[in-house]
């Protein structure tokens, strides 16, 4: 979608206001208007396919979320990404788009899941990754990389095995990128390569 594109979006949406953005167009919009934004979208400019609910965690700024759309015209060719900040930061909810694009589903249950963003009118918001009963969203800023050690889902299999669910192993991580060069040469590298799965951290 060209400038003149978002200028078109800005006369028929008034509260759209553009996004700083690398690629392809991106817009904020208010959370109340994004049905009523999404179903013009697919209905009459042809962002037929739903291709990313993910979200931002901005940590210690407010509003704390911020829930993120990528759209696609597969007749146009033209991607659209809609950012939608949530207004509580404690418990952070956002419309859910399972009415308008079939694909929202399992997008906003994962997100859901890691994020901990409630999407109201979704039909079935169960995580996805994780065990119901799983206390934390592991992609928020507050989440350790290392992990936390959990009790058992399961506690009559804990009693019997002594069983916990433990941290993933990081191999070396947290993992970086230079963000120089090309990106073939900036695959993250572990900061701290001198320990791995196979070989333990010096003390």
């Amino acid at each position: 979608m060209a400038k003149s594109e978002f200028a078109q979006l800005k006369e028929r949406f008034e509260y759209l206001t553009e996004r700083e953005s690398a690629d392809h167009l991106a817009v904020n919009c208010p959370a109340d208007q994004l049905l009523e934004l999404c179903t013009a979208l697919r209905d009459e400019l042809g962002y037929d396919l739903l291709l990313d609910v993910t979200a931002v965690d901005w940590d210690a700024q407010s509003p704390r979320f911020t829930g993120i759309y990528h759209l696609l015209s597969t007749t146009k060719h033209a991607y659209l990404r809609i950012a939608v900040d949530c207004a509580d930061d404690i418990q952070p909810s956002l419309p859910s788009l399972c009415g308008l694009y079939a694909a929202a589903n399992w997008h906003e249950r994962e997100t859901y899941d890691l994020m901990g963003i409630h999407y109201e009118g979704h039909p079935d918001l169960r995580r996805i990754l994780m065990w119901d009963e799983y206390p934390y969203h592991p992609l928020r800023k507050d989440f350790p990389l290392a992990g936390i050690e959990t009790p058992f889902p399961a506690e009559d299999v804990a009693e019997a095995t002594h069983a916990r669910v433990l941290p993933a192993p990081m191999a070396g991580g947290p993992f970086v990128s230079s963000g120089d060069g090309p990106m073939s040469q900036t695959e993250p590298r572990a900061r701290d390569e001198s320990w791995s799965e196979q070989k333990e951290k010096p003390v």
